[in-house]
């Protein structure tokens, strides 16, 4: 995927002056060999750090070689001054991560590193001087448990990397009566995130600049590979590659000095009167290619999405969650078959804006809803463009990163699964399935004001995502808690 962070990973050992430096020095080669042998590169400063003077030169050595997401590695107890001042230089994710005792044979009098100890006090220093850092559930560990800790740290620090340098572009306001998809976006300036806010007029002009555009074959080849049987409606491919020809254009002359891009844009009501088509199979195909494309001008569903595709590396999408699933299919297809109940159970929905790859045969089809407002009794033209199809079964992850109307940020994270049941319905769709999603819904989504949009990535990523909320800050980070966990609001005895 193109649009996101490619991290360069590196290690910097540290070491206190009344420990032995060779020791934090063999353990750090140890986790970067057990690291190589499992994941890949990883750069390992050569220059151990016991004081500030050689913090500045480990800086210099992973800022030339290109490191963008480092490991600071406690071999022993470690420099408190100096290995936080390195996290504090380093223009990056940092993560602090210690070494668990070695086998000691008959004495441990000099192989012992007391990293355990030395992590509490590098805590303590971090917050002190106001730094942030991503520290592992559990931060100890031998070089083959440090090695797996660095592995879960790359993704964190693509998304935590992706939203320092985002850009989400925006076209039209939200539409009436979407007062959900508006929230305030001090806190997107907060997190380091830069906005470009512009009216459909913009959008439509650009349109229509593009028009006669000599890549527009190209891109309608490529849409008739991707859609293959599911091309029903040939007709308004040109119209559509004319769009996705004109968003691409539009990020490469507004990126500026960002290096990556999400849209939140306008798809109703004119836009099916104005440009002749809906838009959502162009959003598809950008958020297939890393650049997600949010529905409604919802700014923060085009954040979650993008982080969500950071960590994942893969599609995702902006889903309503949208209805209950009827009685009868629980009964028929669900009940006696997975565990859940029919309350643990619901539809998302959207046009046709999920990436053809995360649907079951993917078709080019009409809004069906927007049909029946704008063209009934007659053949589909203006309302052509949707991507529909069951979304595919498996694991997923249901968030969303939210401001609240004062300007809060919160978040939510559950992580669950598509179900393998026919939706018999239209759209971008599928059977969601949450463990306690009853009781979620009803304490976290309805109790905390979340919009209907979430953000789907198709893997269990809650871990990762719940990392990078927790590095960016988020104070409140939702989650579907078990039974018997009870929410604040949650009456004891109903």
């Amino acid at each position: 995927m193109k649009n996101i962070p490619v991290i360069k990973i590196g290690i910097v050992a540290v070491s206190r002056d009344c420990f032995p430096m060779s020791l934090s020095e063999s353990r750090r080669k140890a986790c970067a060999e057990a690291y190589r042998a499992k994941y890949g590169e990883i750069f390992e400063a050569p220059t151990v750090v016991e004081n500030e003077l050689d913090m500045k030169k480990a800086l210099a050595e992973v800022n030339e070689a290109g490191v963008n997401a480092l490991v600071v590695y406690l071999g022993n107890f470690g420099p408190e001054t100096s290995e936080t001042l390195l996290a504090k230089y380093f223009d990056g994710p940092v993560m602090f991560v210690a070494a668990a005792e070695d086998e000691c044979g008959p004495s441990l009098c000099d192989s012992r590193g007391d990293a355990y100890c030395g992590m509490l006090n590098a805590s303590y220093n971090l917050a002190l001087r106001g730094i942030k850092a991503y520290i592992p559930e559990y931060p100890v560990g031998t070089a083959p448990e440090v090695a797996d800790m660095i592995a879960e740290f790359v993704p964190v620090a693509r998304g935590i990397i992706g939203l320092s340098k985002l850009k989400i572009i925006t076209f039209g306001p939200r539409p009436q009566d979407f007062l959900a998809c508006n929230a305030p976006i001090k806190q997107l300036y907060n997190l380091g995130v830069e906005i470009e806010e512009n009216s459909e007029l913009d959008l439509f002009e650009a349109y229509n600049k593009h028009a006669g555009d000599p890549r527009i074959a190209d891109v309608i080849k490529d849409m008739e590979a991707e859609l293959g049987e599911g091309n029903k409606m040939a007709g308004i491919l040109p119209k559509l590659a004319q769009y996705e020809l004109t968003l691409l254009d539009w990020c490469d002359a507004h990126k500026g000095e960002r290096e990556f891009v999400a849209f939140a844009n306008k798809c109703w009501p004119a836009f099916q009167t104005q440009f002749g088509f809906v838009p959502c199979y162009v959003n598809s195909r950008l958020t297939a290619q890393g650049i997600p494309v949010a529905c409604e001008v919802d700014i923060y569903g085009a954040l979650s999405e993008y982080m969500g595709a950071c960590v994942t590396e893969d599609a995702v999408t902006l889903l309503d969650i949208n209805n209950t699933v009827p009685g009868d299919i629980f009964k028929e297809e669900i009940d006696g078959k997975f565990p859940y109940t029919q309350k643990d159970t619901f539809m998302g929905f959207h046009c046709g804006n999920t990436a053809a790859c995360k649907v079951q045969k993917p078709t080019m089809k009409y809004q069906l809803i927007m049909h029946r407002g704008l063209e009934p009794d007659v053949e589909p033209d203006i309302t052509r463009g949707t991507l529909e199809g069951d979304i595919n079964p498996g694991e997923i992850t249901f968030f969303r990163l939210q401001s609240t109307a004062d300007a809060k940020l919160r978040a939510y994270v559950a992580e669950g699964e598509v179900l393998p049941v026919a939706t018999r319905s239209f759209g971008s769709i599928g059977i969601f399935a949450i463990k306690e999603m009853g009781r979620f819904y009803r304490h976290v989504l309805i109790n905390d004001n979340y919009p209907h949009h979430g953000a789907v990535a198709f893997a269990h990523a809650g871990k990762a995502i719940h990392s990078v909320l927790t590095y960016m800050g988020v104070e409140k980070i939702s989650f579907n808690q078990p039974a018997g966990m009870l929410y604040p609001t949650e009456n004891p005895f109903a």
